[in-house]
């Protein structure tokens, strides 16, 4: 299927003329045809003799209803430019091929209609020639009658060749369809339809709306016949489970899940006459959707805009800023970035022009992983960015320079920390995430090479944690005290004449040149095994106060060594509160 919408002055035989190739009435309200004028988008569609199938999008013509036109026009491909012999170009003319010029529409024909009326000539000459300065370039041009059917099989014999020129659309792209109806009905449900550019949608898919919310596939028509799948380019009916009417309205997209962002603010490029005098205000016309936006102007053609509500946008989409005020508009749109970073330091919005005036809405993977420095790879696919890079982490891409820096400031980092820290063994990864600015702790893991290691949630230096001098002098002088009675641990007073404090004794701790039964309480590595070696010798069971007098110790240290030792299977706690060495354990000590 193809899909051409019209565009022209308003009262020029646009719904005649669609009439007159279908067979079908593009007015959809009773209103419509009580005042024999187009006020919302209609849709028929015809057969070609080449056996191709054609939709038509019918637009209003009258400029009050331009919003509903650029709803029509807005995911169409291509576009039939009617013109009245009698009447001319006319300003609906001129500001519907601006349209279609701002959204980059490069595929149309011009059809004069009243050719009864009035010589066609003047006003083929014209449109042509105005169209021709246009992103349409030079176009065909058939002057017809819908009164009388005169140049009508011209005209079929032209869209045969209009609609053989078209693109193949992509069917592998993700789905962005933007609903330009929404309505109930009884006992289906919610039902929307939209142009489908890209991309299939099959029967049980599961879509999301603009707000992220699920949705299901429940059923699909086109062209009036059910069916499982349909593939772009075609006119769709998606009958939805999950929403209501209200929530899928006009300028609402159902989306590939995960495959677009939610854009509410833009910078974006902007052409056409008044281009550089821009208000504050406007309103972004894209796909089907309208939403007021605030304006920034950043450079001679790029601004900055401020979205009222987010949509599903990508780098390189067209659109259209209009003035809904002066019913004029105001230029058409690029989007060059739709995750554009804050400006708030000063001179940070003239920086930011002179590196949009680098883009031209074609988003190429290595400029934006140069722009951003880290960004998730599908975070890259949701802006429209193709990405092929190897991640240097999960789906982390990195600006190779970026990255190297980051490597040396990584090492910079931890050698400062050791110096402020030599008790420690290495900076904490976390810590490490904050000081590098960096979003995501694996960032902080896959930087780490020789000579850094990483372990238990640090990153050090080869050597580091080792007992400075001090320190391990302290410590010899307690296992030199502990040599002559192994259960005997130091006082505090002794451990404070060593030079031994808390973090000195944590050190030593970690080192294994000491173990902690308690605060304060250290006793030389080994003590366990010694300990269960000396409980081997006295009867069994036995209570604590035996112990403790086979260790030579006090009820200080024997309580929270037999708890250790418990606690690593050498003894066994009885009911009542003696305990029996597990000869097992002991000769083969943990």
């Amino acid at each position: 299927m193809h899909v051409v919408a019209t565009a022209g002055h308003v009262d020029h035989g646009k719904s005649t003329l669609v009439r007159a190739l279908t067979g079908m009435e593009p007015d959809r309200w009773a209103e419509e045809r009580r005042r024999g004028m187009t006020i919302d988008l209609g849709f028929a569609w015809t057969e070609l003799p080449s056996g191709e199938t054609v939709a038509f999008v019918d637009v209003p013509g009258h400029e009050r209803f331009v919003p509903n036109m650029l709803a029509g026009v807005g995911p169409v491909p291509a576009a039939m430019i009617v013109v009245a012999a009698d009447d001319g170009w006319m300003p609906q003319s001129a500001e519907h091929l601006a349209a279609l010029d701002a959204l980059g529409v490069r595929h149309g024909l011009i059809v004069v209609t009243r050719s009864d009326l009035a010589d066609p000539g003047p006003a083929i000459a014209q449109a042509r020639a105005e169209v021709a300065a246009t992103s349409l370039g030079e176009v065909a041009a058939v002057a017809v009658s819908g009164a009388t059917g005169e140049g009508l099989p011209d005209l079929v014999a032209a869209l045969d060749r209009l609609v053989a020129a078209l693109p193949e659309p992509d069917l592998d792209a993700p789905v962005r369809l933007w609903a330009d109806r929404a309505f109930t009905i009884r006992g289906s449900g919610t039902v929307v339809t939209g142009t489908l550019g890209a991309g299939r949608i099959r029967v049980g898919d599961e879509l999301t709306l603009s707000d992220g919310r699920a949705v299901h596939v429940r059923g699909l028509q086109s062209l009036g016949r059910a069916i499982d799948e349909v593939v772009a380019v075609a006119r769709v009916a998606v009958n939805l489970r999950g929403v209501e009417p209200t929530d899928a309205g006009r300028g609402t997209a159902l989306l590939t899940p995960g495959e677009f962002g939610a854009a509410d603010l833009i910078d974006v490029r902007v052409t056409g006459d008044d281009a550089h005098d821009l208000p504050r205000t406007g309103t972004l016309h894209i796909g089907a959707a309208s939403v007021p936006v605030r304006v920034r102007p950043l450079g001679p053609d790029t601004v900055r805009l401020r979205l009222d509500r987010p949509l599903p946008l990508r780098a390189g989409d067209r659109a259209l800023l209009r003035d809904p005020g002066l019913r004029r508009l105001m230029g058409g749109v690029t989007v060059l970035d739709v995750a554009p970073p804050a400006l708030a330091r000063r001179g940070a919005a003239a920086a930011r022009a002179t590196e949009l005036a680098t883009m031209d809405g074609r988003p190429d993977e290595r400029d934006e992983v140069r722009r951003r420095l880290l960004v998730r790879r599908a975070d890259l696919r949701r802006m429209g960015v193709p990405a092929a890079m190897t991640p240097v982490t999960g789906d982390w891409l990195a600006d190779p320079a970026h990255w190297s820096s980051l490597g040396e400031a990584l090492i910079t980092a931890v050698t400062a920390y050791s110096k402020r820290h030599p008790l420690e063994p290495g900076m904490p990864v976390e810590e490490l995430r904050r000081a590098l600015d960096l979003p995501d702790r694996a960032l902080v893991e896959a930087l780490v090479s020789p000579p850094l290691a990483y372990r238990n949630g640090r990153i050090a230096r080869p050597g580091a944690g080792d007992l400075p001098a001090p320190v391990a002098q302290a410590v010899a002088l307690i296992r030199a005290d502990l040599a002559e009675n192994p259960f005997a641990a130091p006082e505090a007073a002794r451990l404070a004449e060593v030079g031994l404090g808390p973090r000195q004794i944590a050190a030593a701790v970690r080192t294994g040149a000491l173990l902690r039964l308690g605060d304060a309480v250290v006793l030389a590595p080994d003590a366990v095994e010694a300990a269960a070696r000396a409980l081997a010798t006295i009867p069994q069971p036995f209570t604590l106060s035996d112990a403790r007098k086979a260790l030579n110790t006090t009820r200080r240290v024997a309580v929270p060594l037999l708890e250790l030792l418990d606690k690593r299977g050498h003894t066994r706690r009885l009911p009542d509160d003696r305990r029996v060495l597990d000869q097992a354990a002991s000769q083969n000590p943990v």
